[in-house]
């Protein structure tokens, strides 16, 4: 399971499984270089009337966004014929795909970071990549790291409760002693209240995109708090209008990461991956 990252279904074909970064068939037995049997539409339906309790329901507003996050984390991507109401997505139906995503906690796979950026103090953070190169098991790390024993305030504010993994029984990760988690909700609104409220000396959050979140972290920024985020977006022209002190570039799983400041010059690692070229030079 420590190496299970994504399993792939798809109506009518063989599942497909991400394991140690690699896409595989699988059999009753394990891996497989062949398929074996195809997943039918009502087994599609059955997995997530199972993931959600028989409560599809209520995750009705999560599944606008294509995706629901179930117990310790697991978001469940879902591909199907989407209904839209003025623009926006009102609901999925016949379901053609699910894409089972699986956290886990690795103690220690932000030790490069840490280090380089968060040794001295407090240093506004980004850590950025394409999707599927850890960049929220590295901010989970990170609160790990920063939320022992009595050295900081840490808030998480985990919108899509992947993070800290929260279940309704408020069990999930253990993140340390100094860490507060806000689950769901808009960065924008939740962030401000957050402050006000929790008195966090940083923030931790995943998935930065749009203006909202663009201002939530301004305003934390305003008020003197340490902001380490996360994003897709890789356009350095973009991220540099962000107000963050350094930019870590996640490369690779086990790879590590490039750490530009805030100009986007080379602070440290390898230079083992050209961000603009996307060529790797192992």
């Amino acid at each position: 399971m420590n190496y299970l990252t994504e399993i792939r279904l798809r109506r009518g074909q063989p599942v497909i499984i991400e394991y140690k970064g690699e896409y595989n068939y699988i059999n009753r037995t394990g891996l497989a270089k062949s398929c074996v049997g195809l997943i039918y539409t009502e087994e599609l339906d059955s997995i997530v009337l199972s993931a959600t309790d028989g409560c599809v329901y209520n995750y009705t507003e999560q599944m606008k966004n294509g995706f629901i996050t179930v117990d310790h984390g697991v978001r469940i991507g879902i591909a199907g014929e989407y209904v839209t109401q003025g623009g926006c997505v009102q609901a999925i139906k016949n379901i053609t795909s699910l894409n089972i995503r699986i956290p886990h906690i690795i103690r220690g796979c932000a030790d490069f970071i840490v280090e380089n950026v968060l040794s001295d103090g407090l240093h506004s953070t980004m850590l950025y990549s394409k999707p599927g190169l850890g960049k929220t098991t590295a901010l989970r790390d990170i609160a790990c790291h920063l939320g022992q024993g009595k050295r900081y305030n840490v808030l998480v504010f985990d919108e899509r409760n992947e993070i800290a993994a929260i279940d309704g029984s408020g069990n999930g990760y253990d993140l340390g002693s100094g860490v507060d988690v806000i689950r769901c909700g808009d960065k924008k609104s939740a962030i401000a209240s957050a402050v006000r409220a929790m008195k966090p000396q940083v923030i931790i959050t995943d998935e930065l995109y749009g203006d909202g979140d663009m201002q939530a972290v301004r305003y934390a920024a305003d008020c003197g708090i340490c902001v380490i985020a996360s994003s897709h977006v890789c356009n350095r022209d973009i991220l540099k209008k962000m107000p963050f002190e350094f930019y870590v570039n996640l490369v690779g799983i086990g790879v590590r990461p490039v750490i530009y400041d805030k100009n986007f010059n080379t602070y440290c690692g390898d230079g083992a991956y050209d961000v603009d070229r996307g060529v790797s030079f192992g």
